[in-house]
């Protein structure tokens, strides 16, 4: 093996591991028996997640809740810190002097380290934090060590009045360079926020296209915006274009950086709530947990390309797969956004929506915009078609309000194991496994741990069977309003594949 293969193997295997995103593997050579043997499976070292400024509201109330699953093979050292997003100072040439582990005191210029909001102890046990008022800020996490593989952090805002009142809810999010938020809007009623929060020591730009029913809306102002090292930057929809448009896809592209991403839909009559990014284009997607309660459900969708897509639209319910009655399809124009009300189709019952083509396969993100109440006492929440829960994925906000772990099959059956870890104040963690059917969707009341304090977190883990997509759905009652929240469970990516160290992978220089 010469020495070009070797810095390769090398490179990888630490990008890998700090990563958690990477995988390597060589391709299959046929009729010869050279054909990379099965990587091993190795915990991630290191990863970041990002949480947007939670409301401008000074009725907020907003609660942080971080959590990291047991991983094996770990080790015993790391942490994980949750940390205020700050600006860095510059001197008079611009240049960043203090690598954004700071910020000003608004007196003499500066610039003091900013103290952790929030440090996990251990993992398998919960941590929370709470902030009053609208001046909460973004804030940034780090991770490593045990404390990295499958690292979660909930932030969960009520806002008791106002536009965007109700329960809101969103993961926070690892930094990436491309994001799809079909479900957008800049009507009237509707104040849309997409923030970026930029986690690193230099600058990222960004570029925002919006795309409409007809397609590419113009906008110069969403060219080139700069988002400072260790900062946030919250932008308005309605700034960006003259056109007001009921559905909207957005779409985060970074020219340089990396950032977090999502959007804030808050409406003045429907409440309001996060609404996170799809899951890469793709030709077939599963939106799974819409309430069996649901008054009104809204697909929104949007395909990339110039090619039309035209999509399968089945209801998977616990009872199996249903065709809602004159939604049996769906068209999607290239570069042009779609939506289609589909009412309260869950009848009643539990439900998960799955795209497949017709025919030939275009990629397409959605999204659903789901309503629960009536009258004047209605509130949003939204849900982005999302990955399978693969081997591991961890819901980390459970605790006094309702909790509902929806999951489902969408192809053959699966087995579930459902852990309830134990309490941020107590509390022992409790396993229960589930078989889902093909075709359904099944709302279960999750275990709980015994003696439970505080909140805990689910972690559910795929044993055996085809793919499972999940949802957790929380509720609240805000003054008669059914408010809520859902957040999908996609695969942690708490692992990576690394190869052997003697493998010889020079089939894959190119």
């Amino acid at each position: 093996m010469n020495r070009t293969t070797l810095s390769l193997i090398a490179g990888t295997t630490a990008l890998a591991a700090v990563t958690g995103f990477a995988a390597l593997s060589a391709p299959d050579a046929p009729g010869t028996d050279t054909a990379a043997k099965a990587a091993a499976q190795l915990p991630v070292e290191r990863t970041s997640l990002l949480c947007p400024a939670p409301s401008t509201s000074d009725l907020a109330e907003t609660s942080y809740t971080s959590f990291t699953p047991v991983t094996k093979g770990t080790g015993s050292g790391g942490k994980a810190e949750l940390r205020e997003a700050a600006e860095e100072s510059a001197d008079a040439d611009g240049e960043n002097k203090d690598k954004g582990k700071g910020k000003d005191d608004g007196k003499s210029g500066e610039v003091k380290p900013t103290k952790p909001v929030l440090t996990s102890k251990e993992p398998g046990k919960p941590v929370t934090g709470d902030s009053s008022g609208g001046d909460a800020p973004a804030l940034v996490g780090t991770a490593d060590g045990r404390f990295a593989p499958g690292w979660t952090v909930q932030e969960t805002t009520e806002v008791a009045a106002g536009t965007g009142r109700g329960l809101q809810g969103v993961n926070c999010t690892a930094p990436d360079t491309d994001f799809w938020f079909p479900g957008a809007s800049t009507d009237a009623d509707r104040t849309d926020y997409v923030h970026l929060t930029n986690p690193d020591d230099s600058a990222a730009v960004v570029d925002l296209e919006l795309y409409g029913k007809d397609g590419a809306l113009k906008s110069a102002v969403g060219e080139g915006i700069t988002v400072p090292p260790h900062s946030s930057e919250p932008v308005l929809l309605s700034t960006l274009t003259g056109e007001r448009q009921t559905n909207l896809t957005v779409h985060v592209n970074v020219r340089s950086g990396r950032v977090g991403a999502a959007v804030q839909a808050l409406d003045d009559k429907l409440g309001g709530d996060w609404l996170a990014a799809s899951t890469d284009p793709s030709g077939s997607l599963v939106l799974p947990g819409i309430p069996e309660d649901a008054t009104s459900v809204r697909l929104v969708a949007f395909t990339p390309g110039d090619a039309d897509a035209d999509l399968k639209v089945r209801l998977a319910s616990p009872s199996g797969p249903i065709t809602p009655a004159g939604h049996e399809t769906v068209h999607v124009k290239g570069g042009m956004t779609s939506a289609v009300d589909l009412g309260d189709v869950t009848r009643g019952e539990a439900g998960s929506l799955v795209l497949t083509p017709t025919d030939r396969s275009v990629p397409v993100v959605a999204a659903l915009r789901v309503v629960r109440g009536k009258g004047d006492k209605q509130e949003t929440a939204f849900i982005p078609a999302t990955r399978p829960v693969g081997t591991r994925a961890t819901s980390a906000d459970n605790s006094g309000k309702a909790s509902t772990l929806s999951l489902t099959a969408p192809g053959a059956a699966a087995t579930v194991k459902v852990t309830a870890s134990a309490g941020s104040e107590g509390g022992t963690p409790v396993s229960k496994t589930y078989t889902i059917k093909a075709g359904t969707t099944q709302d279960i009341e999750p275990p709980v741990p015994g003696g439970l304090k505080g909140t805990y977190a689910l972690t559910v883990e795929t044993m055996s069977g085809g793919p499972v997509y999940g949802a957790r759905t929380l509720t609240a009652s805000e003054g008669g309003v059914p408010a809520f929240t859902v957040q999908t469970l996609p695969d942690d990516r708490g692992t990576v594949a690394v190869p052997e160290a003697d493998e010889d992978l020079s089939v894959l220089q190119r």
